[in-house]
This record gives structure tokens, sequence and C-alpha cells, in this order.
């Protein structure tokens, strides 16, 4: 972000107001950009909810959530700037006294007609509420009017489509925010800056030098409280679909003609577009499912002892897989996948391996040569790590490996964005660089259907793995049969 910043005036339109969401995210990333000098002035804040608030309990409620992070000064001054409606999505009318109270803060607080209307509330809302926002008239003529929507955006391509065309009912598809947390984290935005700004990397950056890229996104924790939801959706849905796809994107894609979101978004689906799409025999050969069972540990049950969720449930809570760009750059060049809950460590990284040189340094040196790997270290540390060959300490010439690595410092922790907080500032910039954009959701849901199709006709095995390791045996297979490995180990 800028070091000198400048107000951006708007009002946010809150769809949820009252929601944990709001609560852990949307008001303390609110309140940070307050504090920075992002939000000064000349915004408002409305939250909107079902049951019955006045402004004063609302803003108690925004209070609490940022009591912590600022001076009692600073707390209530910003709480100042939110108001409150009960609000039923489905009452036409409701919108009418949200339209009348946007005008009223508009002059207020002089926020210039610009408009974000954050949809936090259930999916089978949002283009509901995008079509009454066009239709009852809340968007300005003056501002801007964007629109934020949470995951998930649909549940295969045809209920992501279907979302699409009620969304652009509302709004264009330049002023919709399709939000992704993952693109908000500060080790992703590097990602970037590492491949483009290092031209020993960039220019590397192929199949001329690179064996195989690994994206992890592993989890220590089980179900949870999420049965309901998670027994429907499963490791595929909730995390590949969306949060690995978007990471994949930054990795495959070609060099953008600039660093502006346009561009970026056409680089990224570029590269999308090259995507190998697997038929039947394809899924087989190139993923792995599994469900993770129970662990040395007495509190470590297996997934189907889980609270709420079916004994004879088959949701899968690991994938691993292998993805295939059609490219000049990438020919021959495999993009390992996975993610999973229960596993032996909480990480999400990614790992690009190099090829192993061939230079012969004798006999007894060539055996010890390794494969350079270069990983960015997303979560739950930010850092990088570069291993390659060098020279032992002895009087022989004798070859080993070498770790040079950076971690985030604790400064940097502190001055670091939530993510929630870079997306909000983003979307105030009108930026979408670190958004999903439609046609990138919609080739990441064609190629997720054909997984989620075999596996729902059981035409792959379900693979169980112990609690508390990295995953099935067949997943360490899957690399092995063109000579690789998993990287991280956990």
């Amino acid at each position: 972000m800028d070091n000198k910043p400048t107000e951006l005036p708007l009002t946010l339109l809150l769809f949820g107001g009252t929601g944990d969401l709001a609560k852990r995210k949307l008001y303390p990333s609110l309140f940070n950009l307050f504090k920075k000098g992002y939000l000064q002035k000349h915004f408002a804040v409305i939250g909107t909810a079902r049951h019955p608030l006045d402004d004063d309990k609302f803003q108690e409620i925004v209070r609490q959530s940022i009591a912590k992070n600022g001076t009692e000064g600073q707390v209530k001054e910003f709480a100042a700037h939110f108001r409150y409606r009960s609000h039923d999505v489905t009452d036409l009318k409701d919108y009418g006294k949200l339209k009348v109270l946007l005008e009223q803060l508009d002059q207020e607080y002089t926020a210039q007609e610009n408009r974000i209307f954050y949809m936090s509330v259930a999916p089978r809302f949002f283009g509901q509420i995008a079509q009454a926002i066009k239709s009852e008239g809340l968007m300005s003529e003056n501002g801007y009017n964007r629109l934020m929507v949470e995951k998930p955006f649909g549940t295969s391509y045809d209920t992501a489509e279907e979302l699409q065309n009620e969304l652009e009912a509302g709004f264009s598809d330049n002023q919709i925010f399709r939000i992704d947390h993952y693109l908000g984290k500060e080790m992703v935005q590097n990602i970037p800056a590492v491949r483009f700004g290092n031209p020993f990397i960039d220019a590397t950056w192929n199949k001329d030098y690179i064996k195989n890229i690994q994206v992890t996104l592993s989890e220590q924790l089980g179900v949870e409280e999420r049965a309901g939801y998670y027994n429907t959706a499963g490791a595929l849905l909730d995390m590949i679909q969306n949060h690995t796809f978007q990471i994949v994107g930054w990795l495959a894609m070609e060099k953008p003609n600039s660093f502006n979101d346009k561009d970026i978004r056409a680089a990224k689906n570029a590269a999308f577009s090259k995507l190998k799409m697997y038929d039947e025999t394809g899924v087989v050969a190139n993923f792995v499912r599994g469900q993770y069972g129970r662990g040395r540990e007495v509190w470590q049950k297996s997934y189907t002892e889980e609270p709420d969720v079916p004994a004879d449930s088959k949701n899968d809570t690991y994938v691993a897989g292998r993805l295939q760009f059609e490219t000049d750059r990438w020919e021959g060049v495999p993009f390992y996948i996975r993610t999973g809950k229960r596993l032996a460590a909480k990480q999400t990284r990614v790992d690009i391996v190099y090829k192993k040189s061939v230079f012969d340094f004798g006999e007894a040196n060539n055996d010890k040569l390794t494969e350079p790997v270069l990983s960015i270290l997303i979560d739950p540390v930010g850092g990088i790590e570069f291993s390659l060959n060098g020279k032992d300490v002895t009087t022989e010439f004798q070859t080993r490996s070498n770790l040079l690595n950076w971690s985030i410092s604790d400064q940097d922790k502190v001055e670091t964005p939530d993510p929630y907080e870079r997306m909000l500032h983003d979307a105030m910039n009108g930026d979408g660089s670190n958004f999903a954009d439609w046609t990138g959701v919609a080739i990441s849901w064609k190629f997720v259907d054909q997984i989620a199709r075999v596996w729902a006709e059981d035409k792959v095995p379900l693979e169980t793995y112990e609690s508390a390791t990295m995953g099935p045996v067949a997943a360490d297979r899957l690399l092995a049969e063109t000579g690789d490995r998993w990287i991280f180990r956990g």
C-alpha cells in the first residue's frame, strides 16, 4: 500500500452486518484502513440483517470487534460512521428504505456517491440481492458501483454460470469482485514479485529448467464444526476449485503486458485456457482422493466418526492431483497439487523443483547432487527458501545441498495487511487483480466437475490415510510414476 494514503470516499452497504465474518474480519480490516488514513471523514457503513437493532446497538457491536486494536478515541470515531437497518433480502420494499439511507449518508459524509455492496449472506441470496440493487435504484449515477461476493461461487459449472447470469442482470462483470482470501495473502502476492522481479528466476521459469511445480495446502484440523457444509463439498470443492487454482494461475501464466488488473487477468486466463481437461481415464490416472482415518492419539477420530458425518460417507477430505498445461513453456512439466484435513502439519506453500545438474563432478559427488528447489512459504510462517548445491567444508572437493532462507520479520508481520483489508482496499481502488474473474472461475469449475463426476460414480478408490500423516500412500505413488517426490513431508 502507498506510504502516503489518499482518502477513498465511499459508502459500504454490507448484507450480513451482524455475522461472524463481519465481526472477525471485515470491521477490523476497515478499522485498519481507517487508522492508516484510507478511510477518514468521507465514508459510511450500513449493516443489514433480519433481526431488529438500532444504530447505537450496532455501533456497540462494531466497537467490541475492534476494541483491542486502537485507542478509545479512534474506536469511537470510527464506529460513529456506522448505521444499521433491519432488512429482508426478499422484500423489495426494504430496498427502498436502504436507498433513502444511502442518499442521506452520501450527503452527510460527502462520499461522492461511491458505493460498494458487500454480500456476506447465504449464497442462495446473491443473485436476488444483486438484481434488487439494480431494480430498486440503489446504484449511484455519478460515483462507482462495485459488488463484492463471498465464496462459494456456485457448486458446479452450471450453478456458477446461473449465478453469474443473475449477478450480471444487476452489475457488469468488471463491477463484480469475487473474493478468494488466499489471493490477499502476503506471500501469494510475493509470487509475481519473486518470479518477474528476478531476471535469473524469470529466465528459468520454463520446461528447460523446471522439473515440476508443487502446491500444498495442508491442514492439521479435522472437519471440526463444519460437517454439515463439508460433507457436501469435500476438499475438492472447498479448496481445489478456488484457492488452489488461483495460486496455480500466478505460477502458470505468461508474463503480463503490464502489471494492471486487466493484463494480469488476461495472462491468467490465457494459461487456464491451455489447461488439459481430463476425461474419465485422465481423472483416474491423475487424481487421488482420500479420507482421514483414526490417528495414534485417542482424540484423532476417523472422518466417519466425527459428529454429524454419516457413517457410510465417501466424502473426500484429501485431494492430490497432477495438472498439465499444453503450452510451449510448460510442455512435459507436471503441476502437482494437494490439500487435506487432519494432516501432519499446517502448511501452505509452493515448491518449484528445478532439474538436477548433469555436470560431471566425479562419481562420488554426482550422487550427492540434488534438485534445487525454490520454495515460497505462504502459511503459517511466510518466507522464501532456496535449496541449492554447493561445496562441503572439507579438504576433498565434495558437494552438498545448502539452504538459503528468508522469513518475514516481526516488524513486517505487524505491518502486513490482513487479506480482507487488502481486498477491501483493492475494491475501493477498482483493482481486480487479486480477485477471481468469471473466465478463470468457469474453467476451474469445468475441470473440477469432471473429477467430481468420476468420484460420484465411485470409479476411483477412496484411499484412507492415518490422521497426522501427509495423506495416502497413493499420493506418493502418483509422483513416483514420473520419478518425482513431494518436497514437503510434514
